[in-house]
């Protein structure tokens, strides 16, 4: 990660000044030097080992679970492609097969993992992790209102859900302090909003630096459009994610949140279905788990 000269201060502790803007912000994050998850960066190491065996799809369904290093991976393929004319890699795997097997371990060496990021910080890797648990229900959600829908773009949809939140982790990897600060006012107030205590504490909102940081590092547009939840117009597909999102948050704890109801009939349209049998789908997707 590049510095900003606030960064250290502030995430240590909320004694220093935040950046006062989402341009700020997004001048404190590089890509390319993100920490992965630990199962990410011990499997590329095994697969380093045996690559003449590796190809493009093996290591996208190995890597696929880690919104951090789909980052990385997409990020580094965007720069390397900048200029030139032709389709965007709307896809981890797409990455991959653009990038080859022997540039991605050339550049892609053994990785910063998050676990040892946080090891000093239990409460901040949990909030990271609960994040994350968050982001792969919603994914698989995504994944299959996109099969039943018959959508060709089912596995950008699955990524965009995957990686919605990914501001959100990067808070608890730089600025743990800030990220449970705002867990601790939200857990203490439940009618507090996501999105007026990040003003009051980050001085921006989170799905403003998100939206930021892709367009910098030059995300595949349908994966920005699908996960831009400031458009004016929804699309089907980024509905679809909204709704998973909607889902994978109001059951985190529980399936008997209040605000389920109008998930499950928000759902049921989108499907087509009736919301008795949306329900019965929806606990069995999440049985599977």
């Amino acid at each position: 990660m590049s510095a900003h000269p606030d960064f250290a201060r502030f995430g240590a502790g909320l004694t220093g000044r935040a950046p006062g803007s989402v341009a700020e912000w997004a001048a404190c994050f590089d890509a390319g030097s993100l920490p992965v998850l630990r199962s990410s960066a011990l499997a590329i190491e095994e697969l380093r080992a045996n690559e003449d065996a590796v190809d493009a799809h093996l290591l996208g369904e190995t890597l696929a679970d880690d919104p951090l290093f789909t980052l990385k991976v997409l990020a580094h393929v965007a720069q390397l492609r900048r200029g030139r004319e032709g389709t965007d890699a709307e896809t981890l795997t797409a990455a991959l097969v653009m990038l080859g097997i022997p540039p991605f371990f050339r550049h892609f060496g053994p990785q910063l993992c998050v676990e040892d990021h946080l090891a000093a910080q239990p409460e901040a890797l949990a909030g990271l992790q609960a994040v994350l648990h968050r982001s792969h229900r919603a994914a698989r959600f995504a994944l299959a209102f996109a099969v039943h829908r018959m959508d060709h773009d089912a596995t950008v949809i699955r990524e965009a859900a995957l990686l919605h939140d990914f501001a959100e982790l990067l808070l608890w990897l730089h600025a743990p302090a800030l990220a449970l600060e705002i867990q601790r006012r939200q857990a203490a107030d439940g009618q507090l909003r996501s999105a007026a205590v990040q003003r009051e504490l980050l001085n921006i909102e989170l799905p403003q630096l998100q939206h930021a940081l892709m367009q910098k590092w030059r995300l595949p547009m349908l994966l920005v459009d699908i996960a831009d939840d400031q458009r004016q117009s929804v699309s089907v597909q980024a509905r679809n994610v909204l709704l998973a999102i909607r889902l994978a948050r109001h059951t985190a704890q529980s399936w008997d949140n209040p605000a389920l109801g109008d998930d499950i009939r928000d759902i049921a349209a989108l499907l087509n279905m009736a919301p008795e049998p949306t329900l019965a789908l929806l606990r069995d997707l999440d049985d599977q788990a």
